[in-house]
């Protein structure tokens, strides 16, 4: 049988555009969806290569396990030596901030202080560790998903036992220092073969849930990006001449984790401290963005992985 790439997902609309460009370049490839399936473990997987695209944000798209499914998936491919990009160490990460922190920790680059909390009592204790404002976000979730701002403890107290609470889906919520930009910006770092390939300011301005992908401007309720009016500045722009701090710290931090594609979020403060929040295995393009910088991340992957399969 010919070798293929096979990859691992459960959200079409975002593998579409890596599909576009596998036809393109004449590579074969085959679709593996985790919302449902089988493994015989005393058999061989297919003869290829394995990307995996799982998102930590699945059980909004009715894929509560495919993250857990795709964990049983991996083990069965490494266990046999096949090779996969964004590995089983990657899947924890992905799934987890808590585990983000903790391994960004070992390559020295910085981020927010954290508190990591189960249970509604103890997310208010927690609480008591802030003297200024922080936020509130689920360890497991994705596309900025369960973000909240507050101002003092009483607040969180209202919130966590009001009707508009909601848990993270792994029952543990992240309490974080604010950290305030002095404009409302964030940088998304992408790396595709574990190396930088560019950076992309986003507009924060509307709220912290931004996600990139195309599919996301067309009606995806939980990641609401909107057209803009052509005088307005972009939500998404991709920075030239970026100098990424710290890069050989987060191209040493990928390769230690199994982390072959990832678009990583920093925020700068008022006096100059990046911080890194967010890792995003399964990270995704702007097609306006692109097409305005003259750049696809797309391309690069599916060039990357015909290389690899080759």
């Amino acid at each position: 049988m010919d070798k293929k790439i096979y990859v691992i997902h459960e959200n079409s609309e975002w593998t579409a555009p890596l599909f576009q460009r596998f036809d393109e370049l004449g590579l074969p490839y085959e679709d593996w969806h985790m919302a449902k399936g089988h493994i015989d473990l005393a058999a061989a997987p297919p003869e290829g290569i394995f990307y995996n695209r799982m998102s930590a944000s699945s059980h909004t798209r009715g894929h509560r396990y495919s993250p857990e499914y795709t964990s049983a998936v991996l083990a069965w491919l490494e266990s046999c030596g096949r090779k996969v990009f964004n590995d089983s160490r990657a899947l924890q990460l992905e799934i987890s901030k808590v585990n983000q922190y903790s391994a960004l920790k070992n390559f020295d680059i910085p981020t927010p202080r954290t508190i990591a909390a189960y249970g509604k009592e103890e997310l208010l204790k927690a609480a008591d560790h802030f003297n200024g404002p922080f936020i509130t976000k689920p360890n497991r979730a994705g596309k900025g998903l369960g973000v909240q701002l507050f101002q003092s403890k009483s607040a969180l107290e209202s919130y966590v036992n009001g009707d508009q609470f909601d848990d993270s889906i792994d029952g543990i919520t992240l309490l974080q220092d604010y950290i305030e930009a002095p404009e409302p910006f964030i940088v998304r770092c992408e790396f595709v073969g574990g190396k930088f390939l560019y950076a992309v300011r986003v507009d924060t301005s509307e709220g912290f849930e931004l996600c990139p992908a195309d599919a996301c401007q067309i009606g995806d309720q939980f990641c609401p990006i909107t057209e803009e009016p052509a005088e307005q500045t972009p939500k998404f722009k991709i920075l030239e001449d970026f100098t990424l701090p710290l890069q050989s710290h987060y191209e040493a931090f990928l390769k230690a984790n199994g982390i072959t594609f990832a678009g990583i979020e920093i925020i700068t403060d008022k006096n100059g401290n990046v911080f890194t929040y967010d890792v995003n295995t399964n990270t995704n393009y702007n097609r306006d963005a692109e097409e305005a910088a003259g750049i696809y991340g797309m391309k690069a992957i599916a060039e990357f992985l015909g290389k690899e399969l080759r």
